[in-house]
């Protein structure tokens, strides 16, 4: 991972250009991110209407297998920005046909086939899909971009990283800095994923990109408790793209995070009406929860819940988020029982640490620790992660390295969930106290 932003500075960097709908559709979330989905956005509205163009030229060429496979793609991405989960059937049934029409190598369905299958978690398909994709069109740097997500979210880093280089070395751009610049986030070098973000930025030429870039530099400065540069980012996004969703989702942290709760309330009501992810509302409801709020707390966990059924109707397994909702605010034995569903399929950070924070709410903190040493094994500077194994280590009572991991998580980002950071500074004054 040392050679990834060297050598692509010997490199001039490249435009990037956007083969309709059929590249570079992945990811999450996650990325809901899960929260680092490395996808280009674009509007849900715009993309509605070219799906319904894409479905009038199907009537007239109803034969046209690479037809079929960009509208599978599209739906992907329209499930994604929407959040309702019924765009995976239609993506489904448009992949199928197009396969149908064109059983052997079929590399654009392969390639919606891969996306379709990272965006619904099961990642050990979106990697076969991957694979097979790249026998097909060994030189394409969408087909990596759709490998190094199902393998980073796999926990497979090291292949991750040289995947990443592989992008890069095809086609420096938008998708490959941004999917470096999270491997390197992954690794703990911020500063260098701050670099890769910022070369992403230059790279970017239409206006969604320009969103999708200052979104994540925004994420980057939130997640490290830059909250003016984190507002900065987030503006300078939605004055590029005001539709964009996730710009909002950020602006409204923000607005939390300072104590502005009025304001943040008013930012998540509209948000999730838009786009009612199961990300969104666990935020809204735990912001509501931090404002004394319980009941109406309460009714945004049932319609994540509600929205997890919406999912799982449509094949898309939510485990570790139902995993974290049911142990900070539900049954933490079902806690248990969804994270390890989750951890038995991929071994990613995020699994260790969702079975980690589950099993330490159930009350098995010697078996949750290994996790939480697992989880922080790459060197991620997460706030979220440190506060887990901070609260696990001080349970244990090894009380000096449960302060340690709690101040890093405080430093980390101070505001890292209205709900939890207050709860993570009480036990970090209640150990220093001792």
């Amino acid at each position: 991972m040392s050679e990834i932003l060297s050598r692509v500075r010997r490199k001039p960097v490249l435009a990037l250009l956007l083969i309709g709908l059929i590249a570079v559709i992945v990811g999450t979330t996650a990325a809901l991110p899960e929260k680092s989905s490395t996808t280009d956005p674009i509007p849900a509205d715009p993309l509605a209407a070219q799906i319904a163009q894409m479905r009038g030229q199907l009537d007239r060429v109803p034969g046209n297998a690479t037809g079929w496979a960009a509208l599978g793609a599209a739906y992907v991405e329209l499930a994604r920005i929407t959040g309702d989960p019924e765009n995976y059937g239609q993506a489904q049934r448009a992949l199928d046909r197009s396969l149908e029409l064109k059983p052997d190598e079929n590399a654009e369905a392969l390639i919606g086939l891969g996306a379709l299958t990272n965006a619904l978690h099961d990642f050990t398909a979106a990697r076969g899909h991957a694979e097979q994709a790249l026998m097909l069109r060994p030189n394409s740097a969408d087909v990596y971009g759709i490998l190094i997500d199902a393998l980073t979210q796999l926990g497979e880093a090291d292949a991750a990283t040289a995947a990443v280089q592989r992008m890069l070395d095809l086609r420096p751009g938008v998708p490959s800095f941004t999917r470096a610049a999270y491997d390197l986030e992954l690794r703990g070098r911020t500063d260098d994923a701050r670099e890769a973000l910022q070369m992403a930025l230059a790279a970017a030429t239409t206006v969604d990109q320009i969103a999708f870039c200052r979104y994540h530099l925004g994420e980057l400065a939130f997640n490290t408790g830059n909250l003016d540069e984190a507002e900065s980012q987030y503006r300078s996004g939605i004055l590029a793209n005001p539709d964009n969703v996730a710009l909002q989702q950020g602006m409204a942290k923000v607005l939390a995070a300072r104590g502005d709760v009025e304001p943040a309330i008013a930012q998540y009501t509209a948000l999730t009406t838009r786009a009612p992810l199961p990300e969104y509302l666990i935020e809204f409801g735990e912001l509501l929860d931090s404002a004394g709020r319980p009941d109406a707390a309460a009714a945004k966990y049932r319609e994540v819940s509600d929205q997890f059924r919406r999912l799982e109707e449509q094949g898309a397994t939510e485990y570790l988020d139902a995993a974290l909702l049911a142990a900070d605010h539900g049954d933490p034995v079902e806690a248990v029982r969804l994270a390890r569903l989750e951890f038995d399929r991929r071994q990613s950070i995020l699994t260790a640490d969702g079975l980690a924070w589950a099993l330490h709410k159930a009350g098995r903190d010697d078996e949750a620790i290994g996790y939480a040493d697992r989880a922080a094994a790459l060197g991620w500077r997460s706030a979220a992660l440190a506060y887990h194994r901070g609260m696990i280590l001080a349970a244990l009572g090894r009380t000096d390295e449960a302060a340690a991991a709690l101040t890093d998580a405080l430093r980390t980002n101070p505001n890292f969930s209205p709900l939890h950071a207050p709860r993570a500074q009480r036990a970090l004054d209640s150990l220093i106290s001792r």
